[in-house]
Parts: C-alpha cells; sequence; structure tokens
C-alpha cells in the first residue's frame, strides 16, 4: 500500500503541485476575490521571516492588515519587518520571537499576546519542521511533534476565545502534501526511539493538522476553519530537509507568492468562507484530503480519540510547565515529561 501511496502522490503532484500546474489553476481565479483593503484587521502569521510565510506576510500589508510575525529567528524576522514595510508603506508590523518546538514558551506567548493585544481576525499556521535525526525538546517531546502539531493545537485552543471576540475569525493552516500518504496513527503521536524518518514523521504530523482543522470546526462554528496545501514550493526548508529532491525538481517548483496565494485568499476573501469550515484548499479550490483508493481515512471515533489525546498531552505540558516554575522558585525540578 505505500508503494502505491507514494506513486500515486508523486503522480498527483506532478500534475497538480509544480508550477506550471499553478500558472493553468490561476487562468480561473476571481481576482477581485484578493483585491480588498483589510486595514483595521490583524494578522498573526508563524514562520513569515522566509518563504510562504513572508510572501503571505508581504501580501496582507500591502492590503493594509496588521502583521504579527511570529518567528525563531531574531536578525532574519527584523531584517523582513524592514523590507514589508519598505515595499507595503504599511508600518503595522510587528515582530514576536518564538521557537515552536518550545512547549513552554509557546504556553507563554499565547498568554502573553492575549494580554497586550485586544483582537486577533485571522491566525495562520504557516512554520513548519523537517527533522532530519529525532530530537527531544526540554519537556521531553519529540521536535518534530512539538513544532507542527503540539504547538499548533495550543496556539488555535489558547487564541480561540480571542478569535472568537474578533470580527469574521479565522484560522488557516499550511500544510503538505506529503500527508496524503499517511492515516492518522491514534497511538502514541510521536515518532518512536529507533530508525527516524524525518519526512514520515513530517507527513504524519500534516496530516494530524488536517485532521485538528476538521475537528476544531465542527466545535467552534463562529470560526471559519481551514487547511490548505501550497503545491511544491522552492522554500529553504525543502532545499535543507530534502536535498535530492528539490535538485530534481527545482526548475518546476513554485515560487513562495505562487505558494502564498491560496492563504491570502481564504485570510482576506469573502469568497472563501462561503465554503464550509473545516476543509482542505489548493489552488483556491476546496479539494479531498486524500488519495483514491489509498485508504488513508480515519473514522469518527479516531479523530476524537486523537483530539482527547492531544488535549491530555496539552494539559501535561501546562501542569510540566507551572512545575518548572514552581522548582526554579524552590531550586529543584519536580517533574519531567517522557516521549
Amino acid at each position: 500500500m505505500s508503494l502505491y501511496r507514494n506513486s500515486a502522490w508523486f503522480l498527483k503532484g506532478f500534475i497538480e503541485f509544480t508550477k506550471g500546474a499553478f500558472e493553468s489553476a490561476s487562468k480561473h481565479f476571481t481576482e477581485k476575490d484578493v483585491e480588498v483593503s483589510v486595514a483595521g484587521r490583524s494578522f498573526l502569521i508563524t514562520g513569515a521571516n522566509s518563504g510562504i510565510g513572508k510572501a503571505v506576510a508581504m501580501a496582507i500589508a500591502k492590503k493594509g492588515g496588521t502583521i504579527h510575525m511570529v518567528c525563531r529567528n531574531k536578525d532574519k524576522a527584523e531584517e523582513t519587518r524592514a523590507e514589508i514595510i519598505k515595499e507595503s508603506g504599511n508600518k503595522e508590523v510587528y515582530v514576536h520571537i518564538l521557537d515552536l518546538s518550545e512547549t513552554r514558551k509557546v504556553w507563554e506567548f499565547a498568554e502573553a499576546f492575549k494580554k497586550r493585544y485586544k483582537t486577533l481576525n485571522v491566525l495562520i499556521n504557516n512554520a513548519g519542521c523537517m527533522m532530519t535525526k529525532r530530537e527531544v525538546n526540554a519537556e521531553g517531546f519529540e521536535k518534530s511533534f512539538a513544532s507542527n502539531s503540539l504547538a499548533l493545537y495550543i496556539l488555535i485552543k489558547s487564541l480561540i476565545p480571542m478569535l472568537e471576540k474578533s470580527p469574521d475569525p479565522r484560522v488557516i493552516t499550511v500544510t503538505s502534501g506529503g500527508m496524503l500518504v499517511q492515516k492518522l496513527r491514534t497511538g502514541n503521536l510521536q515518532s518512536q526511539r529507533g530508525r527516524y524518518d524525518g519526512t514520515m514523521v513530517y507527513a504524519q504530523n500534516k496530516r494530524q493538522q488536517v485532521v485538528m482543522t476538521e475537528q476544531f470546526a465542527k466545535a467552534h462554528t463562529s470560526i471559519h476553519f481551514s487547511v490548505m496545501h501550497p503545491g511544491w514550493v522552492d522554500t529553504p526548508m525543502i532545499a535543507n530537509a530534502m536535498p535530492d529532491f528539490y535538485r530534481s525538481m527545482k526548475e518546476r517548483l513554485r515560487t513562495p507568492e505562487q505558494g502564498a496565494d491560496t492563504v491570502v485568499w481564504l485570510a482576506v476573501s469573502e469568497a472563501a468562507v462561503t465554503n464550509p469550515s473545516g476543509r482542505f484548499f489548493q489552488d483556491r479550490r476546496m479539494v479531498s484530503a486524500h488519495l483514491p483508493l489509498a485508504w488513508t481515512h480515519s473514522s469518527q471515533l479516531e479523530d476524537e480519540k486523537f483530539m482527547s489525546v492531544m488535549e491530555e498531552i496539552a494539559k501535561e505540558s501546562v501542569a510540566c510547565i507551572l512545575c518548572h516554575l514552581i522548582g526554579l522558585t524552590m531550586g529543584f525540578q519536580l517533574c519531567t515529561v517522557t516521549s
């Protein structure tokens, strides 16, 4: 089955995910959908200092939106912020430094953001992490899972009350076509010790993101949730994590702006929210999140179990954060999380 999935995925990608496929699809776009002003609306974008995230931040800044860039590297973030302000003429661009693999800091950031700002209209989960070897963070969580899945869950869960109080709230997650070869695992959600395949771990994380989007949409109907695949895009992560694929496909890869197009459409257009919440998009179209005959569908019971496990892990991480803070005060460590 994995051979079929991988073959079907590559064939689909060659037809639908390339630069040429975007150019063909864009002939049917309605440009007035994104020819709008979003002045007065705020957008939080993770991984906004390069690649797709930078292209999204630039496009929305040009439309007048207030941009909150959530980035890991302060120097790169400030450099990008200056570039966005200069090119867009929009000074409402703010930098927040956060490493999404550090679970405790994700919680701290979300809580601090809610206290500092009154509204958040759109949360764009763009940042991604593909590890080449298994590593764990300070809380004991495998870093790919911590960055791609747990951080996403924490940000959405924490910011939902803020989003619900804001006009026309939206949550958009940038996933990967790699998730098409993965069925949701409902057992141990993190990669196990032993042989580590970073590409497949990343793909499983991205399947988890799709299921989270679907389940959050069912639970919070006042917010429009969506998840999208940007196609095969020329980004630093692909070049570094998948060098062979990058070399062979470089001429066919989409530009970051092409990869960002559907994110921007989902974030600013009225047409986007006429689609049902919780769905999967590609090139401004709602599409299936599964390959034909690939047996990657999970049941409602499995999806609910997955969300329950995510909630348990999130609560456990909060408890350990409190233990950490108490331990710092008292001079010893009270608990650890095992992966």
